[in-house]
């Protein structure tokens, strides 16, 4: 029997998605499972991009060009200028989601054995693209008794090495929920500047900011516009995650030129995706200020709540849908997959995304989770007393 790529037995599996089997066998018991594990909004698509796919008139469904539809790019370039993101339609790229977008930066600017610095807990797709890379990240952790702050510049030298060629950070951040202040970013904006690194950003949370100031892009720093890439994606701000429309941002000439062998390698991003995404930009603002209200009630219910429960913590989370949450137990992987395997409480449980997937700095996140407040507030009541229930009488609770 052929040997499969090391490559592929290094890839880590996603702590999102790798407990699905056992949610899909609770679920053929007949159990209710309240998914908190997974970024995927429950709020309506606009019926603007719903309209769009609904009345799509062409005789051929064709290719579009490699770096997407110019006409959906000119759009963008009025949007991201709503918060003084200052960019052209040429330095956008329509991909494949923002995953792609991620992949094909790191396939552009790094080459194998090259390094990116990225703050953990980080999203965990980060680490399989850089291994399809054959890049190498190495994390700098943040502690949740510390709400997950940035940590100093100092930490971050330690980690520069001669193949250090870029830091990587999710603005808002997932899994965590923080948002990085002004001094924050000069930190990171200072180090770029110094070691003339790249600097990815994923800003795809920037429509939640829970704050009241004013939100800071990656764009926004000054002097460093050549070393700027940021990662985009339609699929939070507008709950269109299944039609896998992302962007990579970027002035920095040659990169794009890169980045762009990669788009004729693929042929292009999804047609009807775009046509969907572009009507979407004229999303009425009452639909994102009423989307952005509603996550705003379900982070003050589920942050009290999961405050509550004894032996549990969480920080307020500054932007995002997700917190990352400390509970009594001995292995957060093992009681996540408990509660699908062998816990229910009145024909329901809960389904979490174990912390130790967004960390790679072994012992780290351990007896964490990471919850998405993305399920409506009276189901968010219920999985509260359904995890309540469940760490009373999960085996490995920790008194």
């Amino acid at each position: 029997m052929p040997t499969i790529s090391n490559r592929g037995e290094i890839m880590p599996a996603s702590p999102i998605r790798k407990l699905v089997p056992l949610a899909n066998e609770a679920k053929q018991r007949g159990i209710k499972v309240y998914h908190l594990n997974i970024g995927q909004p429950d709020l309506p698509t606009p019926e603007v991009g719903l309209n769009a796919a609904r009345n799509i008139d062409r005789k051929i469904l064709e290719y579009s060009p490699s770096e997407g539809i110019r006409s959906f790019r000119e759009k963008l370039v009025k949007y991201y200028a709503k918060f003084n993101i200052i960019v052209d339609a040429d330095d956008i790229i329509i991909t494949t989601g923002g995953s792609e977008a991620v992949l094909f930066s790191f396939l552009a600017c790094l080459d194998p054995g090259d390094e990116i610095i990225v703050p953990e807990p980080a999203y965990a797709n980060y680490m399989a693209f850089a291994i399809s890379a054959g890049a190498k990240i190495k994390t700098l952790p943040s502690s949740i008794d510390e709400g997950f702050a940035l940590p100093s510049v100092e930490k971050f030298e330690e980690l520069i090495t001669d193949r250090t060629k870029g830091i990587l950070i999710c603005n808002p951040n997932n899994p965590t929920g923080y948002l990085y202040t002004q001094k924050e970013m000069n930190q990171i904006r200072d180090l770029v500047k110094k070691y003339d690194l790249f600097l990815f950003s994923d800003e795809v949370y920037r429509e939640f900011c829970y704050t009241g100031a004013p939100y800071i892009s990656a764009f926004h720093l000054k002097g460093i516009e050549d070393n700027v890439v940021l990662i985009d994606s339609v699929s939070k701000r507008y709950s269109e995650c299944g039609i896998r429309i992302g962007a990579l941002i970027t002035k920095h000439k040659e990169l794009k030129k890169n980045v762009m062998k990669f788009c004729q390698a693929r042929l292009s991003p999804p047609l009807i995706g775009q046509l969907i995404a572009e009507a979407s930009l004229d999303a009425p603002d009452d639909y994102l200020l009423s989307t952005y209200n509603e996550y705003v009630e379900r982070r003050k219910f589920l942050i009290d709540g999961l405050n509550r429960i004894p032996g549990c913590y969480s920080p307020i989370p500054m932007g995002a849908f997700y917190t990352m949450a400390k509970l009594p137990v001995d292995d957060a992987d093992k009681f996540c997959a408990w509660c699908l395997k062998e816990f229910e409480y009145e024909g329901q449980t809960v389904f979490m995304a174990p912390g130790s997937g967004f960390y790679t700095t072994p012992g780290l996140g351990v007896n964490e989770v990471r919850v998405a407040y993305v399920l409506k507030k009276e189901d968010l009541a219920k999985a509260l007393v359904v995890l309540a229930k469940a760490l009373e009488a999960y085996p490995g609770r920790i008194l």
